[in-house]
């Protein structure tokens, strides 16, 4: 049980900080409106090492499936236990994107582009090509995976690791994250695009579910892939 809420209020954590900058940055009448993608990117980085922060002395903050899943199919990780963390990870992000639409609740009517509304959710490409939008969420994770089994071979000081995982997360947004948003997380694109379709957002749009499967699957390959590849090759 203390595995499960740590991995479901770390999840929560890094949605609410995640998505929260995004809602900032997009929506409407906000203060940190049009702000950019440099923000976004930082952002990110630092909901990522808060939520590892929250939950790395109890579950080891996976939060995220393709690390889960990339550590059982290499053995780091007991497939026992995949399903509890899946599923703490998918309800903490839908938890997360509930928050997030609570915290910006006037600005979703004074919003009127469903496409932005939408991104505060979930991912979507600059360019829609399927293959090219496969490769990089791919290429993104893969990355992810590889970074996070270079820095657990390495020795830090107490306290540091989270930072360097959101420094490695930052290098990834700013460096392939332009492509389709880097979400390199099933359950922080699926969670809160699944919050998207339930909640009562004026003038939302749809949830996109035609592209919803790519920052799914691709996560989980690459992410495999890349600690396959680390723990072959220099391990």
């Amino acid at each position: 049980m203390n595995t499960f809420l740590a991995e479901f209020l770390g999840t929560a954590l890094l949605i609410l900080l995640g998505n929260g900058v995004v809602g900032g940055v997009v929506l409407k009448d906000t203060k940190n409106e049009n702000s950019g993608w440099i923000v976004i990117t930082f952002g990110w980085a630092l909901a990522v090492t808060f939520g590892v922060f929250a939950a790395g002395r109890i579950s080891g903050a996976h939060l995220n499936p393709a690390v889960t899943l990339a550590l059982a199919a290499t053995g780091q990780f007991a497939w026992t236990d995949v399903a509890t963390y899946l599923t703490a990870q998918m309800l903490g992000a839908m938890l997360g994107a509930t928050l997030v639409w609570l915290q910006y609740l006037p600005h979703w009517e004074r919003t009127s582009d469903p496409a932005s509304k939408l991104a505060v959710f979930c991912t979507a490409p600059a360019v829609r090509h399927t293959p090219g939008n496969l490769i990089s969420e791919f290429i993104g994770t893969f990355v992810l995976l590889f970074g996070l089994s270079a820095l657990g071979a390495n020795r830090f000081a107490e306290g540091l690791n989270p930072i360097a995982v959101g420094a490695l997360v930052l290098s990834i947004g700013l460096s392939l994250g332009g492509t389709t948003g880097y979400a390199i997380n099933p359950a922080r694109d699926l969670g809160p695009r699944i919050a998207h379709a339930l909640l009562p957002i004026p003038g939302k749009g749809n949830s996109d579910w035609a592209y919803a499967w790519i920052p799914v699957v691709a996560p989980i390959l690459g992410g495999i892939c890349g600690a396959v590849v680390y723990r072959v090759l220099l391990s």
